[in-house]
């Protein structure tokens, strides 16, 4: 399983959505810009490619020329060491920190944007992840949940695949995932004292029309999440009916997934 692939596919479905809320956020204005759960880093490379955002790198003066542009210091934190690592190759110009999103290792009031993706449903406190990222974000500074799904609403078709949705959200409950959190993202963003600015649905996960690719990305996570509680044979099976599915132009994926940003 390469998880960078399976992160940037992630990060390609909100890619709008970020374009939309980070220029809300002024993030072309900001000094400081923490993403919590950074993951290999495949949104903190995308800025390299950005008109709205140059990561500052540590080597380079203030008074670099306009071709090494410094606006601002993006930061990222994840729990895994090794993720990291591989973040630092992607994004060089990035200051990467290993801690735990629970007791983030900032001051009080050190960034401009604090923001996650896809994070909230793997934590152990959602909100007190939330309340942390509040803490660590200037007044009138602006905390951001890009993404988070609803599974328990999620919709397979045709029926023969219902079976599939099904074996996944035990997956990932097995796991340690909240499958719920998203239809909850609101409410955790007013009881951690974010002032919602907007927040609702952002896309369904439509899975009708893959190229080859993004097919055998998806399989590389459901043979992932399936491989120590299904059958090699059921999941052969599975595999071929979702493939027939794709092929007939029936098959549909549907994950509600929700977005919040508020200002501290």
């Amino acid at each position: 399983m390469n998880w960078h692939d399976r992160y940037l596919q992630q990060a390609a479905w909100t890619r709008g959505l970020r374009d939309y809320l980070f220029g809300k956020t002024k993030l072309s204005r900001a000094e400081s810009v923490l993403e919590v759960g950074c993951g290999t880093g495949a949104i903190l490379s995308t800025w390299r490619t950005s008109a709205s955002l140059t990561c500052t790198a540590p080597h380079l003066p203030r008074t670099a020329g306009a071709g090494n542009a410094v606006r601002c210091k993006c930061h990222g934190l994840d729990l895994d060491a090794a993720a990291l690592n591989e973040t630092h190759l992607h994004v060089p110009t990035a200051f990467l920190t290993c801690g735990n999103a629970h007791a983030l290792p900032y001051s009080n009031q050190s960034f401009d944007i604090v923001y996650c993706h896809f994070l909230l449903l793997w934590v152990n406190d959602p909100l007190h992840v939330l309340i942390e990222m509040k803490r660590v974000t200037k007044s009138s500074g602006y905390v951001l949940a890009l993404a988070e799904p609803d599974y328990t609403t999620r919709t397979d078709q045709p029926d023969e695949l219902l079976v599939l949705g099904r074996l996944q959200n035990e997956s990932l409950q097995r796991q340690g995932a909240d499958i719920s959190l998203g239809v909850r993202l609101a409410d955790l963003f007013f009881r951690a004292g974010i002032k919602i600015v907007e927040t609702g649905a952002i896309q369904s996960w439509e899975k009708d029309a893959l190229s080859s690719e993004e097919w055998q990305n998806e399989w590389a996570v459901i043979e992932s999440d399936l491989t120590e509680s299904v059958t090699e044979k059921e999941i052969a099976r599975l595999k071929e009916l979702d493939e027939e599915a794709q092929l007939r132009g029936t098959r549909v994926l549907n994950v509600p997934t929700y977005f919040a940003w508020g200002q501290v």
